[in-house]
Formats: structure tokens, C-alpha cells, sequence
């Protein structure tokens, strides 16, 4: 497979995010997500708050939600890793039902279509093990035929009340 067969389509993922309900990100913005940034940014029915810090863009959210809104988290798995105990306080114990865009940054080009797990680079290696035993719903969008698994984070999110983290293995496109 080339490795645009691994690419999902930004205005799919939009399109999803605007069918579930979804009027605000707060994010550190990410190298892999770049393109559903420029969509989400240029939305003009959706509040796009930049953050410092990862925790701040998990705090951030969480006043958005109980405040009303429909915010998700967009960070890199690296930045997913600096906020471990912001997400266990909002997204376990606060039950605050959190949708957490992560980009694979650093990830191979000859690991794509393989397990996460096989990949030499420990960022992206660990991540779904770290979500996993925080005991957090993943959901790895590995090509276009994974973006029903988009909507299904949301429906598992707020049915259980806790965060669920979509993990992007390779850049969504720019259409």
C-alpha cells in the first residue's frame, strides 16, 4: 500500500465531528493533524481555542462542557503523554465525556498498516498500551475504512461518561 492509503480525508472527520454534536476544539495544535486544524480553524460554527500546554486544552474543554458545549481535545502523542494526570482527573474521574484527537507523530512509514505496538519509537508505541491501562476506549483510524470508529469514541464517550482518545496513524489529508 502507498502511504496515501493511510491518509483519511479531513472533511470526512469534519463532517463527523460536525454530525456529533461537535461546536468547539481546544487543542495544542499538531505537525500530523494540520489539515483538520485549517477546517476546524476556518469553521466558522466552531469556537477553536489554542492552548499553552496540553492540560490546559483538557481543562479548557472541560469548562466548555459544563458550560454547554461540545468541545474535543486535539494534541500529538506526545502531548497526550504530558497530560496523563489532567486526563485521569477530567476524563475518569470527573466523567466528563471527552473526544481526544491524537496525531501519531514520529511514527515509521514502514510500520504503517502494522500494530502500533511494532513501532521502534516509543511515543507511538506506547501510546494505546497507556490509554489501554488507564482503562480509556481507543480507537485507532488507520485508513478511510476506520472513520466510522470516529462517531462510535463518541457514542462509547458519553454513553460510559469518560473520555475516549481516536488516535490518527498518519496525516489526514488536506481536501
Amino acid at each position: 500500500m502507498a502511504n496515501t492509503d493511510f491518509s483519511v480525508p479531513a472533511s470526512r472527520v469534519h463532517d463527523i465531528l460536525r454530525e456529533k454534536g461537535v461546536n468547539a476544539v481546544t487543542t495544542v495544535p499538531d505537525f500530523i493533524q494540520f489539515a483538520l486544524h485549517d477546517r476546524l480553524l476556518n469553521d466558522p460554527g466552531m469556537t477553536y481555542v489554542e492552548c499553552a500546554a496540553e492540560n490546559q486544552a483538557l481543562t479548557c474543554a472541560m469548562g466548555m462542557y459544563v458550560g454547554g458545549m461540545e468541545p474535543i481535545v486535539m494534541v500529538q502523542n506526545q502531548g497526550l503523554f504530558n497530560c496523563i494526570n489532567t486526563l485521569r482527573s477530567v476524563g475518569i474521574d470527573a466523567n466528563i465525556p471527552l473526544v481526544i484527537l491524537v496525531g501519531a507523530f514520529g511514527r515509521e512509514f514502514d510500520n504503517l498498516g502494522k500494530p502500533l505496538t511494532e513501532s521502534r519509537r516509543v511515543m507511538v508505541n506506547r501510546t494505546q498500551p497507556v490509554v489501554e491501562a488507564l482503562k480509556l476506549p481507543f480507537y485507532a483510524i488507520e485508513t478511510p475504512d476506520d472513520l466510522p470508529r470516529i462517531a462510535e469514541a463518541f457514542d462509547t464517550a458519553r454513553a460510559r461518561k469518560q473520555a475516549a482518545v481516536v488516535h490518527f496513524g498518519y496525516f489526514p489529508a488536506w481536501n
